[in-house]
């Protein structure tokens, strides 16, 4: 059985950004990989990546989303999303953050990968995401960069 991985956004951006080679190199063999999982997103990412203002990058950004799974945004996913919030694992203004976990969480995704270490990889904030998580009877996740997979 494919562990069930769910990308934040960063990643996608990350494929194509030269601005960090290191980690756009460890983004390519993460990709050159992809078949070994279950990859998924939502609805969310290809939001975000459909606000790119290079319309050529916003086009590759998006062919990138070919052969993911993509979610939609549920009721469920923005009330888990905003109990995140509200028990102070996220601010208001990290709301969409928030809501990536709560669709892999509520997708039973194992891992989240993200390059987004200020507000997504980091031990605290795992910490406090499965605390949540824990208190309501939901699986517990991983969110990790994509080099650790």
């Amino acid at each position: 059985m494919k562990l069930k991985v769910y990308l934040d956004t960063s990643v996608f951006s990350a494929y194509y950004d030269d601005n960090v080679k290191e980690r756009q190199t460890q983004t390519h063999e993460f990709w050159s990989r992809l078949s070994e999982f279950d990859v998924a997103t939502s609805e969310l990412a290809r939001q975000e990546l459909s606000r790119t203002s290079d319309l050529e990058l916003r086009q590759k950004l998006l062919n990138l989303l070919e052969g993911v799974t993509i979610y939609p945004i549920t009721p469920e996913i923005i009330a888990l999303a905003n109990k995140y919030i509200e028990a102070g694992v996220f601010t208001g203004t990290m709301f969409n953050d928030a809501a990536h976990i709560a669709a892999a969480v509520l997708n039973n995704h194992d891992f989240v990968l993200a390059w987004n270490f200020k507000h997504l990889v980091n031990l605290r904030r795992k910490a406090k995401v499965n605390e949540v998580n824990v208190s309501l009877s939901l699986r517990t996740i991983e969110i990790i960069a994509p080099p650790e997979i």
